[in-house]
């Protein structure tokens, strides 16, 4: 089966723009399909400042969200990245296939950077390195596939990139992702800012649903979304970016045709009351699996120990088989059962 990757990084709650745009379809289709790993990849969240605490609850908190949106851990692997020694391991063996031009070029890096200098600040290293950490992530199960939006496609190509220059270099070692963008996702909007994506680390509350917001909550963001000027319900993402995104939502949760539906409504209070209880019901029983799951701790526990187990068998082989090519020395357990000595 084609092996998929797909992670979520615990920087902030995960909203209706991750599920919209990601976690329904792993758990519609890739876990259905394909070989999946979906990883809460909480080494990335340590690349700015960051609390501790909160890191270790909204790790905890994606975990349960994953499972509430309907991944089976009978049909995918669920797991912390931290808790699978060999992304750490990997990805200093890539660091040094990387070189420093690659890593600056990185366009979160070059814009994350420049506005700290204008703090007159600077960035962590790990904010450099980190996606060759994510490159490590990739190429440590052998995947095939990486669902990602546009944002993501350039750390697919470094991925790529390294994968061949290591293989060229000390043997082949790594199957060669590619990046995949499915048609299907929905790309949502922040509500206050329809040119911007609805991002979890963004600090703009009003302007995003997320996921365990209370119906109320989600009514009331949805109600006080940014419109245009005039008054006709009109599918045009350039001249009205704020309807054109509602009606991307409202179509997202019903299976509509956002274009079909711009001729459905004659008010921009209309739709917007429509959008509303349409994300209120799709939210419904990830909220209600999610407090479920909450009140049974020991299960989620239970499916990061045993999603941790299967990736770290699946990703050993290949890590070894890394160490080996660039030429380090086997461990003296390895290195006996290579040659059939007892130790």
């Amino acid at each position: 089966m084609t092996r998929v990757f797909s992670g979520v990084k615990p920087t902030g709650h995960l909203t209706l723009g991750n599920y919209l745009g990601a976690m329904r379809r792993w758990a519609a289709v890739d876990q259905h399909g394909a070989d999946a790993l979906f990883c809460i990849v909480d080494l990335h969240a340590l690349t700015v400042d960051h609390d501790p605490a909160r890191v270790r609850r909204l790790s905890r908190q994606a975990a349960t969200l994953l499972l509430a949106s309907g991944l089976d851990p009978e049909l995918c692997t669920v797991f912390v990245q931290s808790h699978v020694d060999e992304h750490a391991r990997l990805s200093y063996v890539l660091e040094c296939v990387a070189t420093d031009g690659e890593m600056r070029r990185m366009i979160q890096y070059k814009e994350k950077a420049a506005r700290e200098r204008e703090r007159g600040g600077s960035v962590r290293l790990s904010l450099l390195t980190y996606p060759v950490l994510m490159a490590a992530d990739i190429l440590a199960y052998a995947t095939d596939e990486v669902p990602v939006g546009d944002d993501q496609t350039q750390h697919v190509e470094l991925a790529r990139d390294l994968a061949v220059r290591f293989n060229q270099r000390y043997g082949h070692t790594f199957v060669v992702p590619r990046a995949t963008h499915p048609q299907v996702a929905a790309r949502v909007m922040n509500l206050q800012d329809p040119a911007s994506k609805m991002g979890k680390s963004d600090d703009s509350g009003p302007g995003i649903v997320y996921l365990l917001d209370e119906p109320d909550v989600v009514r009331k963001k949805v109600m006080r979304a940014v419109t245009d000027s005039g008054r006709e319900v009109l599918y045009d993402r350039d001249a009205q970016p704020g309807v054109a995104n509602l009606l991307e939502i409202l179509a997202a949760c019903t299976g509509g045709n956002p274009l079909e539906l711009s001729g459905v409504y004659e008010s921009y209070g209309a739709l917007k009351s429509a959008t509303a209880e349409a994300v209120v019901e799709v939210l419904r029983p990830v909220q209600e699996r999610h407090r479920e799951l909450c009140a049974d701790p020991g299960y989620v526990e239970g499916v990061l120990r045993d999603g941790a187990e299967r990736a770290r068998a699946m990703a050993r082989p290949t890590v070894d088989a890394a160490y080996r090519g660039i030429g380090l020395l086997p461990a003296a357990a390895t290195a006996a059962a290579d040659i059939g000595v007892t130790v």
